[in-house]
């Protein structure tokens, strides 16, 4: 069994009993109030196994699941066996990372909440990305273009929506996640920036 199926199976199995469990839903749940000032630290990776309902569950595992194991093939080729604890490191920091602007942002607002494996889901992505930056991708899971021209829409999208602050979708989570998949690869191994320059531009 892939790292990408545990990890699928356990937001799943997570998510479903936080639908029908409040009280574990409350406890698992980001709250930066209760992190900085509690000191309730399992919050910052709990999120991520917790979903708003069906629908969300659903998108980020899918998104998740495609992208998962095709990116797992890339790091077994280039990280042989230690593929599996790559592919988990990047998924966990990726979760942190992608929460931290939201927990500074709102370190003193008791009443913010956040839930999801989005910024991690983004991570995933965009590592997938880096690999292969001119794979087709279907924007709204319709239109392919190819991965690099998504990548740019959807961050810019990201920085923009983050600003606006009037929806309740966590896009702040999804551009730090997304940068860090990005990044991940060139921090562990350097020399993947100049493969990722000729991919690029070949």
């Amino acid at each position: 069994m892939s790292i990408v199926t545990v990890i699928s199976i356990v937001t799943i199995i997570v998510s479903i009993i936080g639908f029908r469990k409040e009280d574990l839903f409350y406890k698992l749940q980001l709250n930066p109030f209760k992190i900085i000032h509690h000191k309730e630290y399992h919050r910052i990776l709990t999120h991520a196994l917790l979903h708003a309902d069906w629908a969300h569950l659903i998108i980020n595992m899918i998104v998740f699941f495609s992208f998962g194991e095709g990116l797992l093939n890339y790091f077994k080729y280039y990280f042989g066996d230690i593929a599996s604890v790559v592919f988990l490191l990047l998924y966990i920091f990726a979760v942190i990372i992608s929460s931290i602007y939201s927990i500074i942002k709102n370190k003193n607002n008791p009443n913010y909440n956040a839930i999801g494996a989005s910024g991690a889901v983004s991570a995933v992505v965009f590592a997938s990305i880096f690999f292969d930056p001119w794979h087709k991708i279907g924007l709204y899971g319709i239109i392919p273009i190819p991965g690099i021209l998504f990548a740019l829409i959807y961050l810019g999208y990201s920085y923009y929506m983050g600003k606006k602050s009037y929806d309740n979708i966590g896009h702040d989570a999804h551009l730090w996640g997304a940068i860090f998949g990005l990044i991940f690869p060139i921090i562990l191994k350097p020399e993947l920036f100049q493969i990722f320059i000729h991919n690029l531009i070949n």
